[in-house]
């Protein structure tokens, strides 16, 4: 079992800066693909960004292409996103998650996913 917990949403103005951090509870979290996923209200959970369980790729949705930058450090079980130039469309709550497998990749398929965090709000103002 894998306990994540997200930390660091918060209100933010457009063309703000924001880091999201995710702790796992695990002593083999360098075997762990991971990922995070979003939710607007209303809307369905879509994917974010993804990496892979070295670190040496990753793979983002569109939307956030050049503004986000998913990292991880296996030596200390966390998994980062740094958030660039924000708009009000990455308004959302942000969820860590986490999946094995015995292909290496950064799937951007949420239903691959086998461990889910808490998620953390964030808030972008216009």
């Amino acid at each position: 079992q894998v306990q994540l917990v997200e930390s660091g949403g918060r209100l933010v103005q457009a063309g703000d800066s924001l880091r999201l951090s995710c702790a796992a509870s695990t002593r083999t979290f360098s075997r762990f693909s991971m990922g995070w996923f979003r939710q607007a209200p209303g809307k369905e959970r879509e994917f974010v960004a993804a990496i892979t369980r070295s670190g040496v790729g990753t793979n983002y949705a569109d939307s956030v292409k050049g503004r986000f930058t998913i990292s991880r450090e296996n030596a200390k079980n966390t998994v980062s996103l740094q958030m660039n130039n924000m708009k009000p469309e990455d308004t959302a709550v942000y969820y860590c998650a986490a999946y094995s497998s015995t292909y290496a990749g950064a799937s951007s398929n949420r239903y691959v996913y086998d461990y889910w965090g808490q998620g953390t709000q964030v808030t972008v103002s216009s």
